[in-house]
């Protein structure tokens, strides 16, 4: 998918950004746009360093069956209606991956450098909008928040998120599997594609099984949309896409028998299937990524400047252009 030009849309665009902004400044959370409280005792992870995780084991699918391990492929949503509905954990970036993507940084090529190579990135302006959801990925962890969310950044992966929070798009949901019963190290994955902060961020019709199948044509390159409705488990794809001096090669392989294909227990159930497909499909894309080029000098790698410099240089930036700009 062609990245596009960021743009200014309305004055209440920009007040949105804006009000992120300020809750950012005083170090306060955004409003749950679910009306949800937050969520329980589910802690958050703390992501180890390469040194920490010298004694990863490998397991021959590039990750270990979260089931066998008491887990699952479903998430944990709070305040669902009826209660207990998850998301399904739809794609996985396999251990056999180059190790440096599978590093939540945005430095050495790692996780959130790969994103950005095909059009995510990190959150408006590093605040998270939403719910925490948790996952338990069956290797010794129990439920843990999500390590982080990445969303579609319209061509611009500065700001571009912020528009995504506010109107919409692909995002996604991650969690490593790094417990003492599973240390795999293989990134897993909940995408979907949800609607406007304005319609409670619902997911739009097919919105699992597509924003898996947008996220891999993004990730592989693809020239034409992936026919969802045509996917199997022998479907493959692969392509490569570049970012900051990294180039990056990814084979995508469709696995079955990890999620069930169904709508039984999915969140937004009642809105989300089409005719010809439940809401989950139980297909799983299974993501092999390496590195196939690298800057000659990391000094011009790109990066964020800390949060609270980032977040009021933006918000005078914004008020300036709100200041000096007619309405539209």
């Amino acid at each position: 998918m062609a990245r596009t030009s960021y743009h200014w849309r309305s004055l209440s665009y920009i007040l949105a950004i804006v009000e992120v902004a300020l809750a950012a400044l005083d170090g306060e959370g955004i409003a749950q746009p679910h009306g949800v409280p937050p969520a329980s005792s589910i802690p958050t992870p703390t992501p180890r360093s390469v040194a920490q995780r010298a004694t990863v084991s490998v397991p021959p699918a590039g990750y270990y069956n979260p089931y066998d391990g008491g887990g699952s492929l479903l998430t944990a949503v709070v305040g669902t209606y009826p209660p207990g509905q998850g998301e399904p954990i739809n794609a996985i970036i396999s251990a056999y991956s180059d190790s440096a993507v599978l590093q939540s940084t945005a430095s050495n090529g790692g996780l959130i450098n790969y994103y950005q190579s095909f059009g995510f990135s990190t959150e408006c302006l590093g605040q998270h909008a939403g719910n925490n959801q948790g996952a338990n990925l069956g290797d010794g962890n129990g439920y843990l928040n999500q390590t982080a969310v990445i969303r579609w950044d319209y061509g611009d992966p500065t700001l571009g998120t912020c528009e995504e929070t506010i109107e919409g798009g692909n995002h996604v949901r991650y969690w490593i599997q790094d417990g003492s019963q599973a240390d795999s190290g293989a990134i897993f994955m909940a995408v979907s594609y949800e609607m406007p902060i304005a319609e409670q961020h619902n997911i739009v019709p097919n919105g699992y099984n597509l924003g898996r199948d947008w996220l891999v044509g993004n990730a592989t390159s693809q020239s034409q949309i992936i026919p969802t409705l045509n996917d199997t488990n022998s479907s493959t794809y692969s392509g490569q896409t570049a970012f900051n001096g990294y180039t990056y090669s990814t084979s995508v392989k469709y696995v079955s028998g990890l999620l069930p294909n169904t709508s039984y227990g999915i969140n937004h159930n009642g809105s989300v299937p089409v005719p010809g497909d439940n809401a989950v499909d139980g297909l799983v894309a299974v993501m092999t990524v390496k590195i196939v080029g690298e800057p000659a000098s990391s000094g011009a790698e790109w990066s964020l400047p800390s949060t609270g410099m980032w977040t009021l240089s933006m918000l005078v930036l914004l008020l300036s252009i709100f200041s000096a700009s007619p309405l539209l």
